[in-house]
C-alpha cells in the first residue's frame, strides 16, 4: 500500500475503497503510518468529504478495531448520550446520574476536550481522585451495581478512533461531518446500548456553526445507528451562546451539582429534562412522556439524582465530599471581575472566544497528552437581552496568574457585545429520528 498515492487520490476528490480504508486504519493503529501522513489524509477528508460507502467502511473499521461492552442477558435497559461539544456544556454530568436514578442503566463513555470545546472526562477528572480509566470488565460490574459508569475511551473500545481523535484535536481536522460521525458512532455502537441520544450543537461555539450542517451530521449519525440496530434520536441545540454560566472544568462540575438539586441555570435545566425524557423513551422503560417527566422531576426533588452522582464519584475513586463542599474542587489562584464597559443591553455572548481563552489560560490541551489546569475558566452572568449599567459586574475570570487574568478579560471584552439584541438560535430546534426530522414548537 502506497499511502502517498491514497492521500493524493483523496485530495483530488476520488473515492477510496473499503479495503483501502481498512488497510489505512489498521496500519495507522500498528504505527506503520506516521502521524504526518495520516494528518494529510484527514485534511483531505475535511476538504473532500466521504462517500456513504467510505463512511460505512471507516466507521466499521474503527468499531471492529477493538472489543465491545457485553452485558450478556442482563435485562436492565441501557442508554447513553453524546454531545458534539460546546462551550459550557456540562449536561452529561447532570443527565447521566439523573437517568440512572430513574432505573435506566447509563454506561457513558466520554471524551476529553476537543478543539475549543470542553470534554466530560476532563471535567470529571477535576474531582479529586476521580478515575476515568476503566477496563470493560470494571465498567460492566459497576453499571450492574449502581446503574452508571462515566469513563474515558481506553485501549479496548475502538482504539483506532482513540488514536485518530487525539490527532484530529491538534491538526485542525475536527470540523468534518463524516469524521465526527464515524468517531462518535464507532464508540457508541460498542457500548451494548438499547438506545442512544445525540445532542448536535449549532452556532459559533460548536464545530457545526450552521444549523444546516448540524442537521446533516445528525441525520448521518442517526442513519448509522439505525443501520446497526441501535435506536437513535438526535436533537439540534443552540451553541451561539455558552450553555449555563460556568465555563471551565471544575467550575462546570460545581454548576452541575446545583443542577442536580434543580437549582441550575434555566437553559441547562431545560436541556437536561428534555434529554432525560427522551432517554427513558429510547430505553423502552416507558412510552409516556408525562410519566417519564414525573419520574425525572421526582428524582431531582427527592435528592436521588444527586445521591447517584455521589455513588458514581465514590465508585470511581473520587472524593464524594465535593457534593457538600464544592470548595474541595480545584480553586483558581487569581479571580477578577469583568465589568460592563458601557451602559446598555447585552446583544450577544459569543462562546468561541471564551472556549479558546480557556485553552490559552491552561484549561485545555495545545499538544497531544498535555496537562491541563482544571481550575481556570469563567462564570458569565451576562445574558443576551439583559440591561446593564456601566461598571456592573457581568462575568468573572478564574486564572492561575496575572497573565491568565489578562487573557480572560480580553476574551470577555471580545465575547460580550452590547447593542440591539442579536437573533438567537432556539435552544432546541429539531428532533431527528430514523423516520424523519421534526421542527419543534417555537423553533
Amino acid at each position: 500500500m502506497l499511502v502517498q498515492s491514497l492521500i493524493e487520490r483523496k485530495r483530488d476528490g476520488a473515492t477510496l475503497s473499503a479495503d483501502n480504508w481498512r488497510a489505512l486504519v489498521t496500519a495507522y493503529v500498528r504505527e506503520e503510518i506516521p502521524d504526518y501522513q495520516m494528518s494529510a489524509l484527514l485534511m483531505a477528508v475535511v476538504w473532500r468529504g466521504l462517500s456513504p460507502g467510505e463512511l460505512a467502511a471507516l466507521t466499521g473499521t474503527m468499531l471492529e478495531s477493538g472489543s465491545r461492552l457485553d452485558f450478556g442477558r442482563w435485562e436492565v435497559p441501557r442508554v447513553d448520550k453524546h454531545s458534539t461539544g460546546g462551550v459550557g456544556d456540562k449536561v452529561s454530568l447532570v443527565l447521566a446520574p439523573l437517568v440512572a436514578s430513574c432505573g435506566v442503566a447509563v454506561p457513558m463513555m466520554s471524551g476529553r476536550g476537543l478543539g475549543h470545546t470542553g470534554g466530560t472526562v476532563d471535567k470529571l477528572e477535576s474531582i479529586p481522585g476521580f478515575r476515568t480509566d476503566m477496563g470493560l470488565a470494571a465498567v460492566r460490574a459497576q453499571v450492574e451495581r449502581i446503574g452508571l459508569a462515566m469513563f474515558a475511551q481506553g485501549d479496548e473500545i475502538a482504539p483506532a478512533d482513540r488514536k485518530l481523535y487525539a490527532l484530529r484535536d491538534v491538526t485542525g481536522t475536527v470540523a468534518s461531518v463524516p469524521l465526527i460521525a464515524a468517531s462518535i458512532m464507532s464508540k457508541k455502537l460498542a457500548e451494548g446500548l438499547d438506545g442512544l441520544l445525540l445532542d448536535v450543537k449549532a452556532g459559533s461555539g460548536a464545530f457545526m456553526t450552521e444549523p444546516a450542517q448540524a442537521l446533516e451530521l445528525a441525520r448521518t449519525m442517526v442513519g448509522i445507528g439505525d443501520a446497526h440496530g441501535c435506536r437513535t434520536t438526535a436533537f439540534i441545540t443552540a451553541m451561539d451562546r455558552p450553555l449555563g454560566r460556568a465555563i471551565g472544568n471544575a467550575l462546570e462540575v460545581e454548576e452541575a451539582l446545583l443542577a442536580l438539586e434543580g437549582k441550575g441555570p434555566d437553559d441547562l435545566q431545560l436541556l437536561v429534562r428534555a434529554f432525560a425524557v427522551e432517554m427513558m423513551i429510547l430505553s423502552g422503560s416507558t412510552t409516556d412522556r408525562s410519566v417519564a417527566l414525573r419520574a425525572i422531576d421526582g428524582a431531582i426533588q427527592s435528592g436521588r439524582a444527586l445521591e447517584r452522582f455521589g455513588q458514581l464519584i465514590e465508585a470511581q475513586g473520587g472524593d464524594p465530599r465535593i457534593i457538600e463542599d464544592p470548595g474541595l474542587l480545584p480553586q483558581a489562584a487569581a479571580v477578577e471581575l469583568f465589568e460592563a464597559p458601557e451602559a446598555g443591553t447585552v446583544a450577544s455572548v459569543d462562546p468561541r472566544p471564551l472556549g479558546l481563552a480557556v485553552i490559552e489560560m491552561g484549561g485545555g490541551r495545545r499538544v497531544l497528552g498535555g496537562p491541563i489546569d482544571h481550575s481556570v475558566g469563567f462564570v458569565v452572568s451576562a445574558r443576551p437581552g439583559a440591561k446593564v449599567v456601566r461598571g456592573e459586574p457581568v462575568a468573572s475570570v478564574f486564572a492561575r496568574d496575572a497573565e491568565g487574568i489578562a487573557v480572560g478579560l480580553a476574551a470577555l471584552k471580545q465575547a460580550i457585545r452590547f447593542g440591539p439584541v442579536a437573533e438567537q438560535l432556539p435552544l432546541i430546534s429539531h428532533r431527528v429520528t430514523a423516520t424523519g426530522t421534526e421542527l419543534l414548537a417555537g423553533a
